[in-house]
């Protein structure tokens, strides 16, 4: 036997039995075509079932790499790419005092190269993306982890939070024209205390699967 309960911000089906039906059927058809990426399994340790998640391992190598073969492996199969959307769930660093909760940066950007210096000897590298329906926030991207306070300090200058995979999922989602949403939670404020990040991610986590239910029931 199934037991739905009812909760406040839920459909309401009294009397519209279909309505359940109806609204389940989309929550199923989003689900299957989502792909959700996270770089470690405690960031998606709450996460509903339903869409199909990729662990990429931390650092931007690994989640460009992963995040390319899962997109090739879904572009070769029946399903293919069409209506496809990846949602990278994560937690971020704050970079300036005041900053905290959930956010879904509109711009990232590659902190570990200097792309000015290759332009000027005649290189063309981007490292910048704006990202489709994100708020005003910008993102770091970087695989040095950052928890001292010249490093936060710098990068403070050009960005909001930071991570160490954003950048990577958002080029890897260019490259095969699928639209991306970067959805970071502040787990710790990029300095000393970020160290504690073992014993803080649970808490980012449960946030992130929140998030991401009600974004399957919309």
């Amino acid at each position: 036997m199934h037991v739905f309960l009812w909760l406040p911000g839920w459909p309401s089906w009294t009397g519209d039995p279909g309505g359940r039906a109806s609204w389940l059927g989309q929550m199923t058809e989003r689900s299957d075509r989502l792909i959700v990426v996270s770089a470690t399994e405690a960031e998606a340790n709450h996460l509903p079932d339903g869409p199909e998640v990729v662990i990429t391992g931390m650092g931007k190598t690994a989640a460009a790499v992963v995040v390319t073969h899962a997109l090739a492996v879904r572009a070769a199969s029946s399903r293919g790419l069409e209506g496809v959307e990846v949602v990278n769930l994560g937690t971020a660093g704050a970079l300036r005092e005041g900053l905290s909760g959930l956010f879904l940066p509109g711009s990232v950007l590659n902190h570990d190269v200097n792309a000015d210096v290759i332009r000027a000897i005649g290189g063309d590298i981007p490292d910048r993306l704006d990202i489709a329906g994100g708020d005003h926030t910008v993102l770091a991207s970087g695989d040095l982890f950052v928890s001292e306070e010249v490093a936060r300090s710098r990068l403070a200058a050009r960005a909001d939070l930071v991570d160490m995979e954003g950048y990577a999922v958002a080029v890897a989602c260019a490259r095969f024209e699928v639209p991306v949403r970067l959805v970071k939670h502040v787990s710790d404020n990029a300095d000393a205390a970020a160290l504690d990040w073992p014993s803080l991610v649970d808490a980012s986590a449960r946030v992130l699967g929140s998030w991401l239910e009600d974004y399957l029931s919309t």
